[in-house]
């Protein structure tokens, strides 16, 4: 991982925990696997490694990384997605894989669940006219139909995160829509949620909320002629990937003021400092803020080490990545 990644996620809570299951130099740190083809030291250490625990910043595990280490079994990822760094050659080693995924989708699930109800609620709104009127605000006048009583919620993708959104949105007076074409519709409406398409989705939908992965099919998913479908009003919510949104076409929208939005991720990254979207009331705009900070990095280190104790039992990983269901996930 990198350097910055390890100071944040194996600090002095967390890395005795690693130490107490595994045999671990706690002063080594990898960041470069072609560094250490000229470094005896670091090549000898890598040569008798069985598993490696990885984060944030990890080189990619080539075959030429993957020569340095024969006894290499398993990559444990003390983060989400592993498509940066676990690569072809992994799968054809034969090795295990486990994400902390599931421990990150929690933080991010209980953003969007923040996000749709202060959007239907019009939080966002509200504050900015109280804020120009330095003064009483008559929100029954103001907004006559806000609140979350029957409002309708449409998740797109109903991967690990989508369904944490599904399970915190139960308590709640909600319709939720879902479209994922992988999803079975009966484990959906199991869930509580209808699986519609994803133009009726759009339609029917007050806030929109994106969970689908990052593929050559979801780019731009939410095009010019999709985000028309969106009901006046409703407001979308991005905490996946920014690429699923075509960017001219939502601001157009945004500056219109027909439609508002909630964006942790954006096209790209960081918009241009001269981007209208920092500067409208009905954008909320947040630096990427949705998954795992701060304290939250404890949660999912945590699940890391818990799978190496796991491995050191002989028992199997509980958070195994599956290479079929990387293909179409994040």
């Amino acid at each position: 991982m990198s350097a910055p990644t390890r100071a944040a996620v194996l600090g002095e809570r967390i890395l005795p925990e690693l130490v107490r299951v595994a045999d671990v130099d706690p002063g080594l740190l990898v960041t470069d696997f072609g560094s250490a083809r000229s470094e005896d030291a670091l090549r000898q250490r890598l040569a008798v490694a069985e598993v490696l625990f990885t984060g944030w910043g990890c080189p990619p595990l080539d075959a030429r990384a993957l020569e340095l280490m024969p006894e290499l079994r398993a990559v444990v990822h003390a983060a989400g997605s592993v498509k940066h760094h676990v690569t072809p050659a992994c799968w054809e080693r034969g090795l295990l894989v486990s994400s902390s995924a599931a421990a990150n989708a929690l933080p991010v699930a209980e953003y969007t669940l923040a996000a749709i109800l202060f959007a239907n609620k019009r939080v966002l709104d509200s504050a900015h006219a109280y804020r120009a009127a330095r003064g009483p605000v008559d929100p029954l006048r103001h907004y006559p139909a806000v609140g979350n009583y029957r409002r309708t919620v449409g998740l797109v993708g109903a991967s690990l995160i989508g369904r944490r959104v599904l399970e915190l949105l139960r308590p709640f007076d909600l319709r939720v829509l879902v479209h994922d074409p992988y999803a079975d519709p009966a484990e959906l409406a199991a869930l509580g949620a209808e699986a519609v398409a994803l133009n009726e989705l759009l339609s029917r939908s007050d806030v929109v909320s994106l969970h689908a992965p990052e593929l050559p099919q979801t780019r731009r998913l939410l095009n010019a002629s999709r985000l028309a479908l969106m009901r006046d009003g409703a407001t979308l919510v991005n905490t996946a990937r920014g690429s699923l949104v075509d960017t001219a076409a939502l601001t157009g929208e945004l500056v219109s003021g027909r439609l508002h939005a909630v964006l942790d991720h954006t096209e790209p990254e960081v918009l241009p400092a001269d981007s209208p979207l920092y500067d409208l009331p009905n954008v909320l705009l947040t630096p990427h803020v949705a998954g795992s900070l701060g304290g939250e990095l404890d949660r999912l280190a945590l699940s890391a080490v818990e799978e190496v104790e796991r491995y050191a039992r002989g028992l199997g990983f509980r958070h195994t990545v599956d290479r079929d269901r990387l293909g179409r996930s994040a």
